[in-house]
């Protein structure tokens, strides 16, 4: 598993211990560049995460993505192998 996979893998089981409803868009060409990689519905509630790991970056598609997420009014937000903690809280804060 790559250390990207790692990071979704646990970010999946945050999805998972909280019973949100998640996905992970098809990267075929078909859709929209600079989409996360897990669109989630929880409580009614719209979340988009972007997973990296290490020193990744997010592209300039990525960050357009997000801020439109954000002007949209919904969440959206980075996580990496430090900071799965913020994407705890974001659940905690709606449970």
């Amino acid at each position: 598993m790559t250390p990207e996979g790692r990071v979704k893998a646990k970010g999946v089981a945050i999805f998972k211990h909280y019973g949100a409803w998640y996905f992970f868009p098809a990267q075929n060409g078909l859709g929209r560049a600079g989409i996360p990689d897990a669109i989630v519905c929880y409580r009614g509630r719209f979340l988009a995460v972007e997973f990296k790991a290490g020193y990744n970056k997010t592209t300039a598609l990525q960050e357009r993505e997000i801020a439109n997420i954000h002007k949209a009014g919904g969440t959206a937000m980075v996580i990496r192998e430090d900071t799965l903690d913020e994407l705890e809280r974001w659940f905690q804060a709606h449970d």
